[in-house]
């Protein structure tokens, strides 16, 4: 099976492509929840390294719109500004990692210290069972930090990319009678 080449959308009119309850002239408007959904599902399927393009069937009429030819304008605003608030989501959870890392580490360092102190009581089961609970808690303090700087930025990184490169896209207006 051939991969798809381009994000095809049909539609009746124009105002389906965006939030209905937004005041703004198209250019600036909101794309509408479902459409966004369906173009960022579909520009995944496609060759990730180049923007996409976005190919839009509408009545002949609709075309004629002067609305119509801010469509393409409109889309690829909309993805920037949707790129542009992945970056700042990213930015917050590199912020949030930074302080749970130093929490951790302060956890870290107490734990270590505690444990420290409890050496000359090595023997006992009581100091055993204490010093491995220390550990335990460094253990799970530092467990956050880790995952975001491991693994939680990688799929927001990637949704940013996609939204850049939709930011870009080249929106085609392919009318029918």
């Amino acid at each position: 099976m051939p991969a798809a080449t381009a994000i095809e959308l049909r539609i009746r009119d124009i105002g389906q492509l965006f939030h209905s309850l937004d005041p703004l002239p198209y250019r600036e408007r909101d794309l509408d929840q479902a459409v966004e959904e369906y173009v960022v599902g579909w520009a995944r399927e496609l060759d990730g390294r180049s923007p996409p393009r976005i190919v839009i069937h509408l009545p002949e009429a609709e075309a004629r719109r002067a609305e119509a030819a801010e469509v393409g304008a409109a889309i690829r605003n909309y993805f920037r500004y949707r790129a542009e608030i992945a970056r700042l989501d990213l930015r917050e959870l590199f912020r949030t990692g930074r302080a749970a890392l130093a929490v951790g580490l302060a956890v870290l360092a107490a734990c270590l210290l505690a444990g420290g102190l409890l050496n000359p009581l090595r023997g006992g089961y009581i100091a055993s069972f204490v010093n491995e609970s220390l550990i335990i808690l460094a253990w799970v303090a530092n467990w956050r930090p880790m995952q975001i700087f491991l693994y939680d930025w990688r799929p927001l990184q990637r949704r940013r990319r996609l939204l850049q490169r939709l930011g870009q896209a080249e929106v085609a207006l392919a009318p029918h009678s």
